[in-house]
């Protein structure tokens, strides 16, 4: 088969149009995280691409096609790459990945691994798109889309980061407005983000969506995978969403509305559907021998390891007591959270949970039980489970440990001294909604010895962090862009 070269590549790049899709994060402070510049061709990659799961050593690069293609990457240091250019040579230190077929049987995407990778270096990619050919049929691969990401420093490293997180897209019919909607992503966009961390309800599949106002698309509620891949391309319609993902890595995990409210997923027969379009229209590196795994760690360099828990595929019933027979991680995703706690050389250990410690989130008729972490007055709740965490880092004398969460649609910050000793023995931060309706605030349970810092909703927002080796800084920006909440850590 005929392989597009490198130095073709890059003239077909210098030939797209100038109103194709591109995105930068243009602008920003001198000495800011890595700025990526991305060009996509529309016509070939409908719903643009994405990078995530980057490690120091790999990265996972999803995109989808407008029906069935032959798709692959070829990729280099970018410093390599401009040397190459510069001198005009026709031998490049270039790789390339195999060639991805994508089918109906995946929704056309496709999340392509690269491997290999080198701890903290700029890396260029170009993605080639062919029609399905038959073998040893010549391909002739336009260029679709051109791209960056930065790999993350090695464990030895310290590197200050800056990421966002946040959740809750397109709930309670705040959905999405015309091709510019919800346009937070744009603000998301010109933050200095190394990562962005989705916490979970990337889609509201049980929700309606009227049209008007909302763009038509998702007025119906998803039960069958067709309907919840539909529901994920319809976010994959707003341009902010696109451009955003096209320069920011990301890092997601699912909290319910990927599936059905408040769902707990051995006993939720959609569960096997929602799952696997949330994993074709996300870029989720999962190990070989546990495909469907979710849960995984991100560590960056010295200072910070992020621990992303799975808080819905092994949760037991939320009517079930409280007690030590219920799990809302699961037998084996607790043990490996507590040893990664336990054995964490990083300065500041990073737990995201899409649902909150120490809020009571109640059920409803259809599903009763608290949701979250904390119990209520009707004995359910995952109590105690979150004491088995709590006990770990009380017992185990671990510093610096901070909880980022969402779900709840309202900011809150906590710190909490469950010993009682005077002394904050950890911290929570919740953000969200990106779009979706205000919740309802209500106060933390006192099991924690909770000390709020802000409870404050009515507005979409999102959550900016900077982690260095001396001081973790939360700040919460609103979808204009202003500061509505910040507060400092110091290292300990």
């Amino acid at each position: 088969m005929r392989f597009i070269t490198p130095l073709i590549a890059t003239i077909l790049l210098s030939l797209i149009p100038a109103g194709c899709t591109s995105a930068s994060r243009e602008g920003l402070p001198p000495g800011s995280p890595f700025q990526a510049e991305v060009v996509i061709k529309p016509e070939t990659l409908p719903q643009g691409i994405a990078v995530g799961d980057v490690t120091g050593h790999s990265a996972a690069l999803w995109t989808r096609t407008d029906g069935p293609a032959m798709v692959h990457i070829e990729w280099a240091p970018a410093s390599a790459w401009d040397a190459a250019e510069k001198m005009g040579t026709v031998v490049w230190p270039l790789l390339r990945t195999n060639r991805v077929t994508t089918t109906a049987e995946s929704d056309f995407t496709a999340t392509i691994p690269l491997s290999g990778l080198v701890p903290r270096t700029h890396y260029r990619y170009h993605v080639l798109v062919g029609p399905v050919a038959v073998p040893h049929e010549h391909i002739d691969a336009v260029l679709a889309a051109r791209g960056e990401f930065m790999t993350l420093p090695d464990e030895g490293t310290s590197v200050p980061v800056t990421f966002a997180w946040s959740g809750d897209l397109g709930g309670q019919q705040r959905c999405r407005v015309g091709a510019d909607g919800y346009p937070i992503f744009d603000v998301l966009r010109r933050q200095p983000l190394d990562f962005f961390l989705f916490l979970g309800d990337t889609i509201y599949s049980d929700d309606v969506c009227p049209a008007p106002p909302n763009e038509p698309g998702a007025d119906f509620k998803a039960t069958t995978l067709d309907q919840y891949r539909a529901r994920h391309r319809y976010q994959r319609g707003s341009l902010p969403l696109r451009r955003f993902l096209a320069s920011v890595p990301v890092y997601v995990t699912w909290d319910d509305h990927e599936v059905k409210n408040n769902f707990a997923g051995p006993y939720e027969a959609q569960m096997p559907a929602g799952r696997q379009a949330l994993r074709e229209y996300w870029p989720i590196a999962s190990p070989s021998d546990d495909p469907q795994r979710l849960y995984r760690t991100v560590r960056y360099g010295a200072d910070m390891e992020l621990f992303i828990l799975d808080d819905r595929q092994y949760r037991s019933r939320n009517s079930d007591p409280d007690g030590q027979e219920k799990t809302m991680l699961g037998k084996e995703q607790l043990r490996w959270l507590l040893q990664g706690l336990r054995h964490s050389q990083a300065t500041w250990k990073v737990i995201a949970t899409s649902v909150p410690l120490s809020i009571p989130k109640g059920g409803g008729a259809t599903v009763p039980g608290n949701d979250g972490w904390a119990g209520g007055p009707d004995g359910t709740g995952f109590e105690y489970e979150r004491q088995l965490i709590v006990d770990t880092i009380l017992t185990q004398h671990l510093k610096n440990v901070v909880f980022l969460a969402g779900d709840v649609h309202y900011v809150q910050a906590s710190a909490y001294d469950p010993n009682g000793d005077g002394v904050p023995d950890f911290h929570e931060f919740v953000a969200g909604p990106l779009s979706a309706a205000p919740g309802r605030m209500s106060p933390p349970t006192l099991a924690l010895n909770a000390t709020n810092l802000i409870q404050e909703g009515g507005y979409y927002n999102f959550g900016l962090v900077r982690v260095s080796s001396s001081a973790f800084d939360v700040t919460v920006l609103d979808d204009k862009g202003a500061v509505r909440f910040s507060h400092h850590l110091s290292a300990k």
